[in-house]
């Protein structure tokens, strides 16, 4: 096992635009030595992507980035070397992939009331179990020529300030975090800092998901705001919490880049020291 790691992906098993095996070719070509697959409530790219980084000599993490709520924030929680057939979180993941699901058609039915949309041209953006989602009706957007990209479609039709939103069911982190435990997984907070304190979980919170097993905080991250790394730096101190950094790599989805951020080898080897429900894929 060996860096640099970059421990948050996401393939187009969610809402990436590589495949897991494109996604490990790329790793291999960006210099990675270990990465973490952490698709949106999902690991069904975990087989796929075990295979191409034997044959890329990169160490693999499989994991997922599962979605929660705390009062109106979307928190999502990565959670490596976790058992994919454990049952609750296997209900869990179910639960949030259908009401996606439900919540991506009733978007597309209210923007195509108003743009020429439909259902079809959202799902000709996706992969066959992939987990639908607004990335892919941004992808729509784009091929239909609506938009120019996904950032201009999440800042115009899909901002929430248009009405064409809506929620989707997720569970609240500090049930995500004793689901990934039970699961013999490792939980870690992605971003938490992504722009303003409110948007931050009141730090209170913090110390009750560390009571309840949370491993760390996904600190060096391109969305974390320069004044909210150093409030999260002090309350993961003052915790006994563990620093990472990721890409959060998208593929062209995003102008994130594999490797721009990326996890000390040493807190590594500790995630998967406290892992019990599964193990990382080593290279041939």
């Amino acid at each position: 096992m060996h860096g640099p790691a970059d421990l948050h992906t996401h393939s187009s098993v969610s809402d990436g635009t590589e495949t897991p095996t494109q996604l490990m070719r790329a790793a291999g070509a960006a210099g990675l030595g270990t990465i973490a697959l952490t698709d949106h409530d999902s690991t069904a790219g975990w087989a796929e992507a075990a295979v191409e980084s034997r044959r890329q000599g990169i160490t693999l993490l499989p994991g997922m980035e599962l979605s929660t709520r705390y009062e109106w924030r979307s928190v999502h929680l990565l959670a490596y070397l976790i058992d994919p057939l454990n049952g609750d979180l296997l209900q869990e993941t179910a639960k949030i992939r259908e009401s996606r699901l439900r919540r991506a058609e009733g978007i597309v039915a209210r923007i195509g009331g108003d743009y020429p949309l439909s259902w079809a041209d959202v799902l000709a953006q996706t992969r066959e179990g992939a987990t639908v989602g607004r990335p892919h009706i941004a992808d729509a957007l784009v091929a239909l020529g609506i938009v120019a990209d996904r950032g201009e479609a999440f800042d115009g039709i899909l901002h929430p300030r248009t009405g064409y939103y809506a929620p989707h069911y997720a569970p609240d982190p500090l049930t995500a975090v004793k689901l990934v435990r039970a699961a013999g997984g490792v939980p870690v907070i992605a971003h938490p800092v992504p722009s303003g304190r409110d948007r931050m979980l009141p730090e209170p919170y913090f110390r009750e998901l560390a009571d309840a097993g949370l491993f760390g905080l996904e600190i060096e991250h391109r969305e974390n705001t320069e004044e909210g790394k150093v409030v999260v730096r002090r309350i993961a101190s003052e915790l006994g919490l563990v620093a990472t950094g990721s890409s959060d790599y998208h593929g062209t989805g995003k102008p994130n880049r594999l490797g721009e951020n990326t996890t000390d080898i040493d807190v590594v080897r500790r995630i998967v020291a406290e892992a019990t429900g599964s193990a990382p894929v080593l290279p041939d």
